[in-house]
């Protein structure tokens, strides 16, 4: 067995859960609360499959804002302790957030429950997915089957299964700690 792997079968095991509060620390708007996000929209109507129907041009410029304003900020000392804990724990994010800070911090297991800015899908289903960076996704934009692209996040009425990695639904439920974030 290579060292790296007996390493790992040493190591204990470190669940993570994290939300809104880590990332506003960075400068991440919150959808919720004073001067949130959904102030000036009616949810429904950019976070929700009958919003996309009735006007997804307003859904992507919604969207495309909060893409731009993360990348424009970097992850704080939390999600680099996070990170950081990768040296003596096998961790894993289990994080609220659609942005990629954990990442850019340095984690290496991530799960997004809510789904990933950074990443675009087929309107008509969750395939196709296409990791697109920071660029924004313009109306007119199609998958290879036609249909135009949206977000790969999950909208209200939608379910989270759908929009998790297949190798990451079956995370582990096992950590020897855990802490939320």
């Amino acid at each position: 067995m290579a060292t790296k792997e007996l390493q790992n079968v040493t190591k204990k095991k470190l669940v993570v859960l994290s939300g809104a509060g880590i990332s506003a620390e960075s400068g991440v708007a919150t959808f919720r609360g004073s001067n949130g996000l959904w102030e000036g929209y009616k949810v429904m109507e950019v976070a929700s499959p009958e919003g996309w129907t009735k006007d997804y041009s307003t859904v992507l410029e919604f969207y495309n804002a909060r893409r731009r304003n993360i990348a424009s900020v970097l992850p704080n000392k939390a999600h680099k302790l996070s990170a950081e804990m990768e040296k003596e724990w096998e961790v894993s994010v289990i994080t609220q957030n659609i942005d990629n800070l954990h990442e850019q911090a340095g984690s290496t297991q991530v799960i997004h429950l809510h789904g990933e800015i950074t990443k675009a899908c087929s309107s008509n289903e969750t395939r196709h997915v296409i990791d697109m960076g920071f660029g924004d996704i313009l109306e007119g934009d199609v998958c290879e089957e036609g249909y135009h692209m949206r977000l790969f996040v999950v909208w209200f009425w939608e379910g989270c299964a759908a929009h998790l990695s297949c190798d990451r639904r079956g995370a582990k439920c096992r950590c020897s700690f855990g802490y939320w974030n």
